[in-house]
């Protein structure tokens, strides 16, 4: 049995599970999510707790187990409490403002770049060079960070660009003469 699938998945006393064949679906304060899984894994509930099991012995049944372990773990702590990632502009003249749904960015281009938040993933600008991407799924938090980070990724001599708040650019040395 995978190791991480054999740790069961706490669910707080706010949140509700819904079982039903090859799905799960989670619903919290923070928002629902649902998640579709193959039939050679099996998700039971034992009280305040789900347990993600192998039904067959192969070594597919077995690494789906912990993955499908994670994936649920990770939809439990979205619709209780939340995921966010925090990006920071390095740069004179970068800047962003959020408007609704879209995040306006000035990145040093000849045009502004407007991004467009999907449904679930909500932004905020703190200052003019932080970013604050919150929602419930991971993956979506995570993808919408790492798009916003493509527009200008940190250069290596400078370190001009969207980064990671908690991102470390090397910085090369320039050229002598």
């Amino acid at each position: 049995m995978s190791r991480v699938a054999k740790n069961p998945v706490i669910v707080p006393k706010n949140v509700e599970v819904s079982l039903s064949e090859g799905s799960i679906a989670v619903k919290g304060p923070m928002g629902s999510l649902s998640q579709t899984y193959p039939d050679y894994v099996r998700i039971e509930a034992e009280g305040d707790s789900l347990l993600c099991k192998a039904a067959n012995d192969s070594a597919k049944a077995d690494a789906m187990s912990g993955t499908l372990r994670a994936l649920v773990a990770n939809m439990v702590k979205g619709v209780s409490s939340g995921f966010e990632k925090k990006l920071t502009l390095v740069g004179v003249g970068y800047r962003a403002q959020a408007a609704g749904d879209t995040l306006n960015l000035t990145l040093g281009f000849s045009h502004p770049v407007a991004h467009k938040m999907p449904e679930g993933v909500k932004v905020e600008t703190p200052t003019q060079t932080e970013i604050l991407i919150k929602g419930a799924d991971r993956q979506k938090v995570g993808q919408v960070a790492a798009e916003i980070r493509a527009y200008r990724s940190p250069e290596p001599y400078k370190g001009k660009g969207v980064r990671y708040s908690d991102e470390v650019v090397i910085l090369k040395e320039t050229k002598k003469k």
